[in-house]
């Protein structure tokens, strides 16, 4: 019976020859996707993909902000998890209320 460590090195040995082989279906699967978009004139917009036209750093709400963070955080104050600023404010016993646009 082989010792542990002869199993991990082996188990290791396996992963890596199986990220591998994903990475090669992988490159061979996204040239024949581009190859048949290109054949048939297909563009991302026509697969309803919006990531291609999303502005980074957008926000997600689309709720006007109504507080301004001490470093510029905005935070529309809907319902949900509060921003860690929003957090550290409350818990140092401020009120919101100067942090209002």
């Amino acid at each position: 019976m082989a010792s542990y460590s002869e199993l991990m090195a082996q188990a290791q040995n396996l992963m890596a020859q199986a990220e591998q082989a994903r990475k090669d279906e992988l490159s061979a699967v996204i040239a024949d996707i581009k190859a048949k978009m290109k054949q048939f004139g297909i563009t991302t917009a026509d697969l309803g993909s919006t990531s291609a036209t999303k502005k980074i750093g957008k926000s997600k709400s689309a709720a006007p902000a109504k507080y301004k963070g001490p470093n510029g955080e905005l935070w529309a104050g809907g319902p949900g998890r509060k921003p860690e600023w929003v957090r550290a404010v409350l818990a140092s016993g401020k009120s919101l209320d100067s942090y209002l646009i």
